[in-house]
């Protein structure tokens, strides 16, 4: 079983995929491994997502970690634990969602976006949360005045992050990934650009 800490220690960012089709996800996630990507967050936004999951889990070697996102409900963290998400990560958490993951011992970020919102996450169980949307909740300053608040919690601040401002992110101690979907930008005909998707990948870890 995976702990949430594998999940944020496997890479200084988590790319946030949203693929169009189960080959689109092979092939880009088979990309992303070969550049040293370890960790991968497939959101649930398309209908193939789940199947996508399957087949990345299937694609990819063992020391891959192949998670779902935008779990927004009991039944689709129990779908994506079905096809094999090692984890799951959710825009924010109500009581039953957060009682579900808990009682199926899955690794699992929910998001908050406020200090109180962290504090009632913390009371769950939950230790590690995903910070979102982090360019428009505060940014690195809330995560730095968050720390001193709860020193016990670690953060995956998502949304509106660049490779210019991951660095201010992963300079806190809080802080030990952040979610990024700039990974894997897509072209004006609305296909993932290959080469750019490498090229952003290989900086991730300079």
């Amino acid at each position: 079983m995976t702990h949430v800490n594998e999940v944020l220690g496997a890479s200084p960012v988590m790319p946030v995929l949203a693929f169009k089709s189960v080959n689109e996800a092979v092939e880009v996630s088979s990309l992303l491994f070969d550049c040293g990507v370890r960790v991968f967050e497939i959101t649930l936004r398309h209908e193939t997502a789940l199947d996508a999951i399957k087949q990345v889990k299937a694609a990819l070697p063992s020391d891959a970690i192949v998670g779902a996102g935008t779990i927004l409900s009991p039944d689709l963290a129990k779908s994506a634990r079905n096809a094999g998400a090692a984890f799951g990560v959710s825009p924010g958490l109500t009581k039953e969602l957060g009682t579900a993951v808990r009682a199926m011992g899955w690794a699992f970020l929910p998001g908050v976006s406020t200090i109180s919102e962290a504090m009632a996450a913390r009371d769950m169980g939950f230790e590690a949360l995903k910070f979102f949307p982090a360019s428009v909740s505060g940014g690195p300053g809330f995560l730095k005045a968050a720390g001193a608040v709860l020193p016990d919690i670690q953060f995956c601040p998502t949304g509106g992050i660049t490779t210019e401002t991951a660095r201010d992110y992963l300079s806190l101690a809080n802080v030990p990934t952040v979610g990024g979907s700039w990974i894997t930008p897509r072209n004006a005909e609305g296909e993932i650009d290959l080469d750019k998707t490498k090229a952003n990948a290989m900086a991730i870890k300079q």
